[in-house]
């Protein structure tokens, strides 16, 4: 059986401190570590280049993908609005992953990345052609799945693909012969079926199966939420279904706004007639019942002991939307077990070839 990969995590007021903690709980560095995974607070996020070069001095391993966050991830701990550092060495053989450049549009995509089964990329959220990036590399890795997610920080969105970038797509790709799995948890749950949008302009819905929109969204949130429609903002979502889907993914978008003199209904997304569209609802127990689900399936999938993970998570989960620090972490390592498990809080999740919001993307090596 192979071994866990080497990992540590650590939270300090300043980044030699919190980088030399993860070195030394890091320890023997092994021959075989062959890629590093490093997610950095965005306090640290002015210093990541020196923080890169000294995990590269200190381990010893040449090539490195991540992020900084407003918060980073670790097994059974986040640390959100809190400076910190996460690392893990992946061992894989050199044959079977390639570093994915830094990519602003799809035109530069061309022959890159070079012919793989899966790709780990981190993004920038100014770059508008995120979604054309992301759909692009899934386009050209064979098993289409890309995970991944955006740089989430108050100063520069910053990330790593052996040396810092930023203003697009970068990260790695993996050959088939690397054993993992991924799974990703929407953290809500639909309130009732689908239904056709029969009026829409731009972002706004004005019919639903051919009766006016905010009638149907308050007959499903129900006569309470319904009568405060602004205390229903923080609980009520549109999910727009992925078509061609075989596990039921849809896009959740915010409601924006609600305009009840003439029944429309304005979602952050564009839509247009024929699209389909259900109204959810996100809690901490719907998002525990969805976490839990995932990873029961994750685990069957992958089918042999875990030697590490990469999780990435919306900014508005963690403690926001499991109610206390450090549950949606701690769900994760009580159901999978003990694993080495890096990543941050992201600016928008990215699984298969879209870009989500308010969802978890794990991945994990076997």
């Amino acid at each position: 059986m192979s071994a866990p990969f080497k990992y540590a995590h650590a939270a300090a007021a300043a980044w030699r401190e919190a980088a030399a903690a993860c070195v030394e709980r890091i320890g023997a560095v092994p021959a075989t570590a062959t890629l590093g995974f490093l997610y950095v607070s965005d306090a640290f996020g002015d210093e990541l280049e020196a923080i890169l070069a000294f995990f590269k001095a200190a381990t010893g391993v040449a090539h490195w993908t991540g992020s900084v966050g407003v918060g980073v991830c670790a097994t059974g701990r986040e640390y959100l609005d809190e400076p910190a550092v996460a690392v893990m060495l992946g061992e894989f053989e050199p044959t079977d992953f390639t570093m994915l450049p830094l990519l602003r549009s799809a035109a530069e995509i061309g022959a890159e990345p070079a012919a793989g089964y899966f790709a780990v990329v981190h993004g920038d959220p100014a770059n508008s052609h995120i979604q054309e990036l992301i759909e692009g590399v899934s386009a050209q890795v064979s098993s289409g799945f890309v995970v991944g997610g955006l740089s989430s920080s108050r100063g520069a969105t910053r990330q790593i693909s052996d040396a810092v970038v930023s203003g697009g797509l970068s990260g790695v790709v993996f050959s088939e012969r690397v054993k993992l799995a991924t799974r990703l948890t929407q953290g809500v749950s639909p309130l009732g079926p689908r239904h056709e949008i029969t009026a829409a302009n731009k972002n706004v819905v004005g019919s639903l199966d051919h009766r006016p929109a905010l009638e149907v969204m308050k007959e499903e949130i129900g006569e309470v939420l319904a009568r405060d429609l602004r205390r229903a903002a923080g609980y009520i979502f549109v999910g727009l279904p992925v078509r061609g889907s075989d596990t039921g993914d849809y896009l959740v978008r915010n409601i924006l706004g609600v305009d009840p003199r003439n029944n429309l209904v304005a979602v952050g997304e564009q839509l247009a007639p024929g699209d389909d569209l259900l109204f959810c609802r996100r809690d901490q127990q719907t998002a525990e019942q969805d976490l839990r689900r995932m990873l029961a399936a994750i685990g069957a999938q992958l089918g042999t002991a875990i030697r590490g993970g990469v999780y990435y998570s919306c900014l508005g989960r963690g403690r926001h939307m499991f109610g206390a620090p450090n549950r949606e972490l701690e769900l994760i390592r009580e159901t999978l077990g003990d694993f080495p498990l890096v990543g941050f809080f992201a600016n928008g999740e990215i699984s298969h070839d879209r870009l989500y919001g308010y969802t978890g993307v794990l991945t994990l090596f076997g």
